[in-house]
């Protein structure tokens, strides 16, 4: 049975490192998220705030793409809100697969070199989940 799990952190928490450590060599998990829209046919990482929905629409419909082909779902984006959890928590609930959310709490230098303010901002709006 496919499973979504949502890891979720501020940008250099470990996300990625997680998420990558969970997949390892397994071919039936599927790991996501919106940050590699932003990767270009070389990999380079070229952020665009404009596209940022369009980022994470991109990243909820490959998520549930490979949900319906009946694989495991790793989602890490920072989710610093919990609606943003939202769409795929119901998507999971709506068509019977289990999920679990993870949070990251490691401070690490953001590979995106997210400028502190920016972080600072993000972490100010954090929702914990037993809010």
């Amino acid at each position: 049975m496919s499973k979504l799990i949502l890891i979720r952190g501020l940008p250099g928490s470990g996300k990625t490192t997680l998420a990558l450590s969970m997949v390892g060599e397994n071919r039936d998990i599927f790991h996501i998220e919106a940050d590699m829209f932003f990767l270009d046919a070389h990999g380079v990482y070229r952020f665009d705030k404009s596209r940022l929905r369009a980022a994470h629409d991109w990243c909820y419909t490959h998520a549930t793409n490979h949900l319906r082909m009946g694989k495991t779902v790793i989602v890490s984006n920072t989710f610093t809100r919990l609606q943003e959890m939202q769409p795929y928590i119901k998507y999971a609930m709506r068509h019977n697969h289990d999920w679990q959310i993870i949070v990251c709490h490691g401070e690490y230098p953001s590979i995106h070199n997210v400028p502190p303010e920016t972080i600072a901002r993000m972490k100010a709006r954090w929702e914990d989940l037993d809010d």
